[in-house]
């Protein structure tokens, strides 16, 4: 298995289907038990 280099992210938009949290942070860190969405992603 070939190890990964490179990747896309797509974490572009204003979250407004996650609001009212989103109103004051961006939906990749809004948290999901204790680390932001985005750290999981990539992890």
């Amino acid at each position: 298995m070939q190890k990964i280099k490179k990747a896309i992210i797509a974490v572009a938009g204003s979250g407004t289907r996650l609001l009212p949290a989103t109103k004051s942070m961006p939906k990749e860190m809004l948290p999901i038990v204790d680390k932001p969405i985005i750290q999981l992603v990539v992890e």
